[in-house]
């Protein structure tokens, strides 16, 4: 394991001890660090939000991750790449229902799913906090669509957007705190009537 490896282990340590929102925590954090909206992240930019976060690197670690997820040779790291490769690892089975899940949802076929979208589609029944009766099911809607920056900016009114790689980061928290992949794959089927 490369240094490299180790700093991504500990990051994704420190993710999974926040719950199963922490990687989504985390990615909603770096998108924000992103202020050029480049979708790429600077070793400076990167060691100052990991500082943020309690995880100091040094300068010679915050470039080699920089350069193993530089896409086009800028000496900038890729987001989405890089959040990516920071999700625990999940099964295919996992991955492919958190897919057919969101391509329900993208009607449009273009990566992209609105908050308004997923009201009158999602079912909360399977979720365990639902299960388990802490929850009822609109609260669990109320608490996935929670998860989404849906705010408004700027005294402007939100105009909510779901992305796939926002829905599999919300998902990958949850997918890490369930132990089987057919539990898993009930509740997402289940939550979203595949």
């Amino acid at each position: 394991m490369d240094a490299v490896d180790i700093t991504m282990e500990r990051l994704r340590a420190q993710c999974l001890s926040r719950g199963a929102s922490g990687i989504q925590g985390l990615a909603r954090f770096f998108r924000r660090l992103d202020k050029d909206g480049s979708r790429s992240l600077d070793a400076g930019e990167l060691r100052q939000g990991l500082a943020q976060l309690g995880l100091k690197v040094e300068e010679a670690e915050a470039e080699a991750l920089c350069r193993r997820w530089d896409r086009d040779g800028n000496q900038t790291l890729d987001l989405e790449e890089f959040l990516r490769a920071l999700r625990p690892p999940m099964s295919q089975a996992r991955e492919a229902v958190i897919a057919a899940a969101f391509a329900k949802l993208d009607r449009t076929g273009d990566g992209v799913v609105t908050v308004d979208d997923l009201q009158g589609v999602y079912s909360g029944r399977a979720h365990p906090k639902v299960r388990s009766g802490e929850w009822s099911e609109d609260e669990a809607l109320r608490q996935f669509l929670d998860n989404f920056d849906t705010s408004e900016k700027d005294g402007q009114p939100a105009h909510p957007q779901v992305t796939l790689a926002e829905f599999q980061d919300y998902y990958s928290g949850l997918s890490a705190s369930m132990d089987t992949d057919a539990d898993f794959v009930a509740m997402v089927s289940s939550a979203w009537r595949l």
